[in-house]
């Protein structure tokens, strides 16, 4: 299992107070360093197998492994090293927190609780919105910025926890069409320079699935046989 950043076997999860499972069966091995698409119909599991990957949706049978460890809601040592981006995160304007904190709100994973941040916490925060290029949204309050900037802080947050694994959950959504091809190509120059293991759920052709090594398709909650081929959309 080692030789894989992320193994299912055999896995069904269903949420507290249903009884459908939201996923069943699942097998699926993903290669260290790779972009694995998933892509499928509204309410197929696409978000659930994020969340099972990530531990915050524990499995009722199978097995979930990551970096060599099983992955669990109380593995909090290895949930520190995957970095997740939730569907249609946006920030009400009143949001009383400015750009740069939201940022630093990454690290707090790494620092636990009764830590506060220190200067290597602060440097990782200057290093992350340098990376995205949002060092002047920094001091702004994040609920006034557009849905793209607040995408590329959201991103910003992720660079700086420094993880292994990024999992993106419709990171476009919501965006408009010049904002969606900036935001993609961000996402790919960061999936390079940190050498990460990306999974991305998306709904629509762009350059992430176009770029991803492997494209899967989830329908009613199992892997569509056969796999998808990688989608190639010239933009």
């Amino acid at each position: 299992m080692d030789d894989y950043t992320i193994e299912l076997e055999n896995v069904t999860a269903i949420y507290e107070g249903e009884r459908i499972p939201a996923l069943y069966g699942i097998s699926l091995a993903v290669d260290r360093g790779v972009i694995l698409g998933v892509i499928g119909p509204n309410g197929a599991g696409k978000t659930t197998l994020l969340e099972v990957m990530n531990g915050l949706l524990p499995v009722t049978a199978g097995t979930v492994r990551a970096l060599g460890a099983a992955v669990s809601p109380r593995n909090h040592r290895l949930r520190q090293r995957i970095a997740y981006l939730p569907q249609d995160m946006f920030f009400d304007p009143p949001t009383p927190f400015l750009a740069r904190d939201v940022v630093l709100m990454g690290r707090f994973a790494r620092l636990g609780m009764f830590r506060l941040p220190g200067r290597e916490d602060h440097r990782a925060v200057s290093v992350a919105l340098a990376a995205v290029g949002a060092e002047e949204l920094a001091r702004r309050p994040i609920g006034r910025l557009s849905g793209g900037q607040q995408r590329k802080i959201l991103l910003a947050r992720v660079i700086a926890r420094q993880p292994e694994i990024l999992l993106l959950d419709e990171p476009m959504a919501n965006l408009d069409p010049q904002a969606k091809l900036e935001l993609s190509h961000l996402v790919l120059r960061i999936h390079r320079e940190l050498r990460l293991t990306t999974v991305v759920v998306s709904h629509e052709p762009g350059p992430l699935l176009d770029a991803a090594d492997r494209i899967i398709t989830i329908v009613a909650g199992r892997i569509a046989v056969p796999e998808q081929p990688p989608i190639h959309v010239r933009m």
